[in-house]
C-alpha cells in the first residue's frame, strides 16, 4: 500500500511538472524543427531578411516556452537600451510598493519635490502613481532628451491624473523618488532584483551610469545597459508573471498592476498624433506599452517595453512569446517607427498556429 501511495505521489508530481514554472539555465536553449510546432518557415525566412536588408537591428531573439526560436545578430553585447529602462524600473518598483515604503499616493507637495524653473501648485498635487502612468500633468523641462513634450497642453492647464503625455520629466523623476523613498540605488536594485536571480550571462554594473543636464532639471535619468539575450530574460519573466525557477521575483499581483490599462489607445493617439500611422495601437500602464484593438488573437493581452533608434522587450501571452530586439546606439543609426513595429508583427504573424 505504501508502494502505491508514492507511485501516486509520483506520478502527481509528474504530471503536474509540465503546469508548473520551468527551469531556466544559465545557458537558452534551443527549440528543436520550430517549423514543426507553429512556426512558419517561408515567414521566418522572409522576417529575416527584413531584418537584414530593411533594419539596422543589431540582435534579435524570439523565445516560446522558455525556448529560442530565432536569433540574429550579436547577442551577448551590452548596449544602451533607451526607453526600455523605464519598464525595468516599473518591475523594480513593486517590492517597494507592496512593503509600503513607497505610497503611490504621496504628492510631489509632500515629497517636497522643486526643480530649477520651479513647480506650480497645481502640478505639487501629482502623485506617485500620476507619475509612473506618465499622468502627472507637469510640464517642466526635460533634462535629458526623449519625451514627447512638443505636445505638451500649456504648463499649468491640466489636472494631475487627467491628461496622459509621454515626458522625461516624469519618468527621470520616478528614477528619483525611487532611490529617494527607498534609500536603494536603481542600478544595484537591477543587480540584485533582476541580473542576479534571473542568472543574466552579460550584465555589468560597471556600464550603469546616470545622465542629465542640470541645468535643465535636477532630475537625472537612469540609462541601461544589456545585452538581447538578457532582455529577453526580462521578458521571460514577465511572461512567467514575476516567477523564475519556482521562485516568485516580482509579485504576480504587481505585474497585473503594471499592466493594468491607465491610458486607452484613443487618447495617447489624440494627445500626441504621430501614435497614430505606427500600425498599432498602444494603450499605457505602469511605463509598459499594451497592445489594444489588434484583430488578431496572438496580441491579446500582449505588451512591450519600447526604446529609441529600435530597442524593444515584447511579451505575447497568448502564444507563450518573448521577442527581444536592439540596435546598438554606438553605431548611430536608428530605424523608423514603422520599421520597429513591423519587425514584431511580423515574428508573431510568423506563428502559424495560432490562426
Amino acid at each position: 500500500m505504501k508502494t502505491k501511495s508514492l507511485l501516486l505521489i509520483l506520478c502527481l508530481l509528474i504530471s503536474t511538472s509540465g503546469l508548473a514554472q520551468r527551469l531556466y539555465q544559465n545557458e537558452w536553449t534551443y527549440m528543436n524543427n520550430p517549423e514543426d510546432k507553429g512556426w512558419n518557415d517561408r515567414k521566418m525566412n522572409a522576417l529575416g531578411r527584413y531584418v537584414r536588408d530593411s533594419s539596422f537591428i543589431t540582435g534579435l531573439m524570439i523565445i516560446q516556452k522558455g525556448q529560442v526560436v530565432y536569433d540574429y545578430g550579436d547577442l551577448t553585447e551590452n548596449s544602451y537600451i533607451a526607453s526600455c529602462r523605464k519598464s525595468v524600473l516599473a518591475m523594480l518598483y513593486g517590492k517597494y510598493v507592496e512593503n509600503g515604503t513607497i505610497g503611490l499616493n504621496k504628492t510631489i507637495g509632500e515629497m517636497g519635490l522643486t526643480d530649477v524653473d520651479g513647480i506650480l501648485e497645481r502640478e505639487k498635487k501629482a502623485d506617485i502613481q500620476d507619475i509612473i502612468s506618465a499622468r502627472s500633468g507637469v510640464y517642466h523641462r526635460e533634462g535629458y532628451p526623449g519625451g514627447m513634450q512638443q505636445f505638451a497642453p500649456e504648463r499649468g492647464s491640466v489636472e494631475p491624473g487627467s491628461y496622459w503625455l509621454y515626458s522625461n520629466w516624469d519618468f527621470n523623476v520616478a528614477g528619483y523618488i525611487f532611490e529617494e523613498e527607498t534609500g536603494k540605488n536603481i542600478y544595484d536594485e537591477v543587480e540584485t532584483q533582476l541580473a542576479i536571480p534571473l542568472q543574466m550571462q552579460d550584465w555589468q554594473r560597471g556600464l550603469q551610469e546616470k545622465q542629465g543636464n542640470t541645468s535643465i532639471s535636477k532630475y537625472l535619468a537612469y540609462p541601461m545597459w544589456f545585452s538581447t539575450r538578457d532582455m529577453a530574460r526580462i521578458g521571460q519573466l514577465m511572461l512567467n508573471k514575476g516567477a523564475w525557477n519556482g521562485k516568485q521575483i516580482i509579485s504576480k499581483s504587481w505585474v497585473k498592476e503594471i499592466l493594468a490599462q491607465r491610458t486607452t489607445s484613443e487618447e495617447i493617439h489624440k494627445n500626441v498624433p504621430v501614435f497614430r500611422d505606427l500600425g498599432v495601437n498602444y494603450g499605457y500602464g505602469y511605463m509598459w506599452w499594451l497592445y489594444e484593438n489588434m484583430n488578431d488573437r496572438r496580441f491579446i493581452d500582449a505588451y512591450v517595453a519600447l526604446g529609441a533608434m529600435g530597442q524593444a522587450i515584447a511579451v505575447f501571452p497568448e502564444i507563450d512569446v518573448v521577442i527581444a530586439y536592439k540596435t546598438k546606439a554606438a553605431y548611430r543609426r536608428s530605424n523608423s517607427g514603422k520599421v520597429r513595429q513591423e519587425v514584431l508583427l511580423r515574428a508573431v504573424r510568423a506563428f502559424d498556429s495560432a490562426n
